[in-house]
């Protein structure tokens, strides 16, 4: 029992013992050192007699039993010694001097090999007997103030915060898989990160640098090519991951039952692009899907607009490029239904357009506001209505965009099970706000083909994806899975998608992905992710230290796995994630966090072996402006013989009455 009797009777004993050594160490002295004894009178008939009876026992047998005996009782009573505890306690300290009383103490009998037994001798050989032993007991009684708990070997609490990861590589004909490694408490393990399901959507962020491309989105394009996908990707800055892709392609034939073709659609090099038209007539069934694209292209174009859908002013101009692209849709059965078509037709007078337009049942209904307010002479109105999306239009009125935009080299469903199709789209980082408007249609028509049943499985990954826009993305998401269709969206941070598509579009898009790798970000992104990976159980300790004890108390908590101070100080190439499993695989250990494994010696010797893009056209600019000025002269000709078959049917009709 811990009482004050046995502690005083406890500590009686240790003086004791300690008592006992310091007495056997003064006899071992007396008979190994009696000639410095005697010449000094430190002796006497009583002590001789007691020492041999000493001897007898076999004490002094060699120079070291006492010794040992005497040092035995030492560390004895040394074991209930309580120190005033001291967080400055160095244990590295304790041990050298504790070592070096060792020494001391026992190699001390070296001295009697010198052949003069002196005095001095014998006085030296004591003096370092006793400094061994008071060392010895020095370090001893401060080891008991040392503190055990060392609380500041894990100052960031980062072997507390690991967790077990999956390390088994699942692969399927989908899935896509990344090496890793991780750490488990104090040693590094082998991680494999397996997206088994892509179809449920995979979200990809982190900072400029963090190493999304390189680490996650060239593998990423490599494995589903690999694997026979048909693929769209929207390279923001050309031509990045469109070269990979072409290459890879090259390597992989053999992964499709039927070759698939390159396409590239690019508006700075139009030698090395394709040409297409994303209002193809024959992808255009009804009224909606011109709706949906006059929807895209204008708040694409104006991004502000986002966030005011359903105003009067955001509307009109809508209704109204829907009424011009339905009109060419139907004229001599979409002969001239393309984007730079609608530009120029939007650019004419009012008193022409108008009834060119009226000829088309199915869009009287859209035309009649412009018209009334034509007549009423409500132009303010008119303009206001109209004005807004003209403007916006005519930036997009440049003889490259035209040349793109007005052929047809290939149509845009990449997963036609008989001609598959590989095409990379490329954006420019300083026109961006246009380029982008643009091909936001693209992706807009694309999805609207790529989507349906019985088709071939493709993938769709759109690096930067806040640059560009169009509505319905989380149906994309929700509604493709089972038609084989992997949707990536790559980031920078969340705060993009909430300022370009408002907050509430943006949350459903970034929660609706089942698959997520985020690399180092911060803010509400590093804590929503925080959030979003959850918690795992902690063990926490706490000491309160006395003058002659510590106390400690241990707890296990849940607490965040990876905390939104973590995922702000991720390393480039470091990244966390949760992946999503089948019902026919399942994966436990869905959390991770780890360091992405490249070789990045053979990565880049493949790279550089990379061909560049072919050229697809051998054309001057005299080509590429004569195709614009043919468009203007198109709808030119198209209003005037409009206008004059109405007067001539008007005319007749005065005639008959």
């Amino acid at each position: 029992m811990s009482t004050g009797e046995n502690e005083q009777d406890l500590r009686k004993i240790l003086d004791m013992t300690r008592w006992f050594s310091i007495i056997v160490l003064l006899l071992h002295f007396y008979y190994y050192c009696y000639a410095a004894f005697a010449h000094w009178g430190w002796h006497s008939e009583l002590t001789d007699r007691i020492l041999l009876g000493v001897a007898r026992t076999g004490l002094f047998l060699n120079v070291q039993n006492a010794k040992i005996i005497s040092l035995l009782l030492l560390l004895v009573s040394l074991l209930g010694a309580k120190g005033r505890k001291d967080e400055d306690t160095n244990l590295q300290m304790l041990f050298i001097l504790f070592a070096a009383g060792l020494l001391l103490f026992f190699c001390s009998n070296f001295i009697f090999q010198i052949q003069s037994h002196t005095i001095v001798t014998y006085c030296v050989y004591m003096s370092a007997t006793v400094l061994g032993y008071a060392l010895i007991l020095s370090s001893g009684t401060r080891a008991s103030r040392l503190i055990q708990q060392q609380f500041k070997k894990d100052v960031f609490n980062e072997i507390n915060e690991t967790f077990p990861q999956e390390e088994r590589l699942l692969t399927n004909e989908y899935s896509i898989n990344f090496l890793g490694r991780y750490r488990l408490q104090d040693k590094q393990r082998k991680s494999c990160i397996n997206i088994i399901n892509p179809f449920r959507g995979l979200l990809i962020t982190g900072s400029p640098g963090a190493g999304k491309s390189w680490f996650v989105i060239l593998p990423l394009i490599k494995q589903q090519i690999e694997k026979g996908f048909g693929m769209f990707i929207y390279d923001f800055k050309y031509d990045d991951l469109s070269r990979a892709a072409y290459n890879w392609l090259l390597q992989n034939q053999s992964a499709y039952s039927n070759p698939p073709t390159f396409y590239a659609i690019n508006f700075d090099n139009l030698l090395c692009s394709h040409r297409c038209n994303p209002l193809d007539p024959e992808s255009m069934h009804d009224i909606t899907d011109a709706t949906e694209s006059a929807r895209t292209i204008l708040l694409g174009l104006n991004r502000e607009w986002i966030k005011k859908q359903g105003d009067f002013f955001v509307e009109s101009p809508i209704n109204f490029v829907t009424a011009v692209i339905w009109f060419l849709r139907k004229f001599e059965d979409g002969r001239y239904c393309t984007l730079p078509h609608v530009i120029e037709l939007m650019q004419a007078q009012y008193d022409d357009l108008f009834p060119v337009l009226n000829t088309i049942p199915e869009i009287e209904v859209l035309v009649n506001p412009f018209i009334t307010a034509f007549e009423n002479d409500a132009m303010e109105q008119l303009e206001g209505q109209i004005a807004s999306a003209k403007i916006g239009m005519a930036r997009l009125a440049s003889p490259q965009l035209y040349w793109v935009l007005s052929g047809n080299d290939f149509t845009l469903d990449i997963n036609d099970p008989f001609k598959p199709k590989v095409i990379c789209v490329g954006n420019n980082p300083e026109k961006q706000s246009t380029y982008g408007a643009v091909l936001s249609l693209y992706i807009s028509r694309l999805i609207k083909i790529v989507n349906k049943k019985g088709k071939q499985k493709c993938a769709l990954v759109f690096d930067e994806f806040p640059t560009i826009f169009f509505n319905n993305m989380d149906a994309l998401i929700a509604t493709a899975r089972s038609n084989k269709v992997a949707t990536t969206l790559a980031m920078q941070d969340f705060s993009q998608l909430r300022k370009d598509y408002g907050k509430e579009q943006a949350d459903v898009i970034t929660n609706i992905c089942g698959n997520i790798i985020s690399g180092q970000v911060t803010g509400d992104t590093a804590k929503m992710l925080s959030e979003r990976f959850g918690k795992i159980v902690q063990q926490k300790e706490s000491m309160s230290i006395n003058r002659t004890d510590i106390s400690t108390s241990k707890s296990w908590q849940l607490e965040q796995a990876m905390p939104a101070s973590k995922i702000a100080a991720l390393s480039s190439g470091e990244f966390v994630g949760m992946v999503e499993d089948d019902p026919n695989e399942k994966i436990k250990l869905k959390m991770f966090h780890a360091e992405f494994v490249q070789d990045t010696d053979q990565i880049n010797a493949e790279m550089n072996k990379f061909q560049p893009i072919p050229k697809v056209y051998d054309l001057s600019n005299q080509d590429v402006l004569d195709n614009y000025i043919q468009i203007k002269l198109d709808i030119k000709n198209l209003v005037e013989n409009e206008v004059t078959r109405l007067v001539a049917e008007r005319d007749a009709q005065k005639t008959l009455q």
